[in-house]
């Protein structure tokens, strides 16, 4: 095994093994949540080993690092998932490798993702991204839309030819009566998610905590965690 395998087993292994107790401390089954491995910035050499590790859910923010790395890995068994601010410039690029795009938060980007979809007969999944530090009508600093408009949105995805309505997402937010308050944010996303799924029950992906905060959002009842330093490490960035 090489040193670099050896590092990410073992840091899989940490990752695992918080999931699991706090899935016990919830009263959850294992299986209740999947793990995404954030892997932005890091090479596909990283994800080569990752998918023998077991991993099989990816997630990127960049598409001119994410690109190169999913041509270069497409022979794997992968579920790439965008997590990043997506630019309608970046659409049609996006949605030749990505199977779920994590980000959406305006209808303009509805309509990109959509045409970009049915032009490369694919069907995409989509979240909202809900920014809870927004006021009414406007977008958070990391993007998302208000709570008031996930209802619209969600809608506007469900009746898009080529996407998917698969549920909502949410980075907790640094400012905001939710500042710090990860556990509070992450309950708020599950009462946004009951409410979406009363009208979309097929809606029910929930992705919410990173590595700093995965406890607290398996407690809520996330079904997807994004953890990226906690498995690949703090070590010299791409470009």
């Amino acid at each position: 095994m090489t040193d670099r395998k050896a590092e990410l087993a073992a840091n899989l292994a940490q990752v695992e093994e918080r999931i699991v107790s706090a899935c016990a401390a919830a009263g959850r089954k294992r299986e209740e949540v999947t793990l995404i491995v954030v892997t932005k910035t890091y090479p596909a050499s990283d994800v080569r080993i990752l998918h023998q590790l077991g991993v099989r859910h990816v997630a990127e923010n960049r598409d001119q690092d994410a690109a190169p790395k999913a041509t270069a890995c497409a022979d794997l068994s992968l579920t790439w998932h965008f997590v990043g601010q997506l630019q309608t410039n970046k659409v049609r690029s996006v949605t030749s490798y990505a199977d779920v795009v994590q980000s959406v938060d305006r209808a303009k980007l509805v309509t990109a993702l959509s045409a970009a979809a049915v032009r490369g007969d694919r069907e995409l999944g989509c979240l909202i991204q809900v920014a809870l530090d927004a006021e009414s009508g406007e977008r958070g600093e990391r993007g998302g839309v208000a709570p008031d408009g996930v209802e619209q949105l969600a809608a506007e995805v469900d009746a898009a030819p080529g996407l998917r309505l698969d549920g909502l997402m949410t980075v907790a937010p640094l400012a905001g009566e939710y500042a710090g308050r990860q556990r509070a944010a992450f309950d708020r996303l599950m009462e946004i998610s009951s409410r979406l799924r009363a009208g979309h029950p097929a809606a029910n992906m929930v992705s919410a905590g990173m590595s700093g905060d995965l406890e607290d959002a398996v407690a809520a009842g996330a079904t997807h965690v994004r953890v990226g330093t906690a498995v690949l490490g703090v070590r010299p960035r791409l470009g």
